[in-house]
């Protein structure tokens, strides 16, 4: 691939460290690396310029003229997007790609639809039904209603925002016996986290991971698995912030991910086929990942699809990437190159 200049857009406070610096391999990885906030960033831009690009930041949090004055100064061939919210509002990301797409400026990840669809679980759901894709029944919460007990579903349910990932705002405590308990959790959500909520089926069974790379052909990495068997006993077995983000909760339980062992060779082709078939049906492009649950009697769920998820160093959709052979400096070409292929509703 030729030299190219790429831009890499993000939130302000996670432009990493002394840009300058990133090419020098004095500096160790885990020095920079250590704030957990910029790891992404800094994998990324190392990456890029060990394949021999010219790396630049846009530190955007909410006036679009940063992105506007750093692309015209810069005139970058893509733009690398990292971006997960905008002023502050994780559905607002899908503007930014829209903004990119009327500058008619190349980008990797996903299109505007497939984030909009992506992020909104609600959405998700419906799709998925509509489909027949499995996922596990849920009850919707607006911020705007008084929150009532959903009546049709079993207990226990899993209560969550319907719009944020990253397992943001999911404890143990998300997890509800009782119709009072599900209220208290729904309040908490729209009071702290401030979005709608969602309820659902707890899945008791296996978290599994499913990556997925391309714009029309599609590439599927191995599936990846979450234990979570060393969680408290009695607990849920669920993928919590906690279990996703803190380093010293992950090695007391050993919450670790790796390859997922054991899988039924059918099935395993049946869950690949349905990430397909589901990708497809959130026009989604770029990468993604499917979070699922798989129950003992080999049943699973989709339950929600997140596009342009964590690619660091060691996460799982570079470690599945990995396990098939395709290295990581590999996977960013790979990113490169489809977004370079990808083209909005342009007119020549």
């Amino acid at each position: 691939m030729r030299k190219l200049r790429v831009l890499i857009i993000t939130q302000e406070d996670m432009v990493p460290p002394s840009l300058g610096d990133l090419g020098e391999r004095g500096r160790e990885r885990a020095e920079v690396t250590s704030v957990p906030r910029w790891k992404t960033e800094y994998d990324v831009a190392t990456g890029l310029q060990e394949l021999g690009h010219d790396v630049s930041f846009a530190g955007v949090t909410g006036d679009l003229a940063v992105l506007r004055d750093a692309i015209e100064e810069r005139d970058p061939h893509i733009c690398f997007n990292l971006l997960e919210e905008f002023n502050e509002v994780a559905l607002y990301d899908q503007n930014i790609v829209s903004y990119l797409e009327l500058l008619r400026r190349p980008y990797t990840g996903c299109n505007p639809r497939g984030l909009m669809l992506s992020h909104d679980k609600v959405l998700t759901k419906k799709l998925f039904a509509a489909y027949r894709i499995p996922t596990a029944p849920f009850f919707y919460a607006p911020t705007n209603r008084k929150p009532k007990p959903p009546r049709e579903l079993r207990y226990p349910l899993v209560v969550k925002s319907a719009t944020e990932h990253a397992s943001r705002g999911i404890s143990l405590a998300s997890v509800v016996n009782t119709p009072e308990k599900c209220i208290e959790r729904i309040e908490f959500i729209h009071e702290s986290i401030g979005t709608d909520a969602i309820a659902e089926e707890y899945i008791e069974g296996r978290e599994i991971y499913v990556s997925v790379l391309g714009n029309e052909r599609l590439t599927v990495f191995p599936i990846w698995e979450l234990d979570l068997s060393g969680l408290p006993e009695g607990s849920p077995r669920i993928a919590t912030e906690r279990v996703k983000f803190d380093a010293e909760y992950q090695e007391k339980h050993h919450a670790h991910s790796g390859k997922a062992e054991g899988l039924d060779p059918h099935l395993e082709k049946q869950i690949i086929s349905v990430c397909k078939r589901a990708y497809r049906r959130l026009y989604l492009t770029g990468y993604a990942r499917f979070d699922l649950r798989l129950r003992a009697d080999g049943k699973f769920f989709l339950l929600e699809a997140n596009a342009n998820p964590s690619i660091s160093y060691g996460d799982e959709f570079s470690e599945a990437a990995e396990a098939s052979g395709v290295s990581y400096l590999k996977l960013l070409e790979k990113i490169l190159r489809l977004g370079l292929s990808y083209r909005a509703l342009w007119k020549e």
